[in-house]
């Protein structure tokens, strides 16, 4: 008997680690800033010091979701546009690196194939994304400058791929950021592929 219910603790235990107990809700702050992950040039960030003077965007991802593929023009282009606008941006891969595809040298190609200008950061226990609330990749947290969340969920309207001619969730906040006025549409429902946790 005691086996048996030291066996359902351990499960439960293990339910508790794989998700986190309580998402990031709008208006709360950014959590987790002091942690040092691993870039794909080697270095070490946090996401203290990689905040943008005007926002701060997080887009968890991975390298072989398809989801991921098909955003992955979009989402890059965003990256790179508005980090020049003052915001900080990095991508986070919280995936267990023995999933097909998710090793480091496979970030590392991947940033560079697709011309990241920002880091590509590893999360080495996932528990950035379990305090986030992150469940899927392409899973996205936009925080304005005072580090409070201001929108979350995907990057647009669309499945595996964008709708043609579908709302712009991700850029519509962030123009609504930089210009000063509320968010359009504060939530939306990330879609993509689960977060394979560590």
């Amino acid at each position: 008997m005691k086996y048996k219910y030291n066996g359902v603790l351990l499960v439960l235990g293990l339910l508790a680690a794989a998700h986190p107990a309580q998402a990031l809700k709008i208006g709360d702050p950014i959590v987790d800033t002091e942690v040092k992950m691993k870039n794909v040039d080697g270095k070490m960030l946090t996401l203290k010091g990689l905040a943008g003077e005007k926002g701060t965007l997080v887009i968890f991802s991975c390298n072989h979701c398809p989801f991921v593929l098909g955003w992955q023009d979009t989402m890059v282009g965003i990256g790179n546009t508005y980090q020049k606008k003052g915001v900080g941006v990095v991508f986070i891969n919280s995936n267990n690196p023995d999933t097909a595809g998710d090793t480091f040298e496979a970030m590392q190609e991947m940033a560079k194939t697709h011309k990241y200008n920002f880091p590509y950061v590893v999360d080495a226990t996932s528990n950035v994304a379990r305090n986030f609330g992150a469940s899927k990749t392409p899973d996205v947290f936009l925080f304005d400058a005072e580090g409070k969340l201001v929108y979350k969920g995907a990057v647009g309207e669309g499945s595996q791929t964008p709708k043609e001619g579908g709302e712009a969730y991700l850029k519509n906040a962030l123009d609504a950021l930089l210009a000063g006025n509320p968010v359009p549409k504060t939530e939306t429902k990330a879609v993509g592929c689960s977060i394979k946790f560590r």
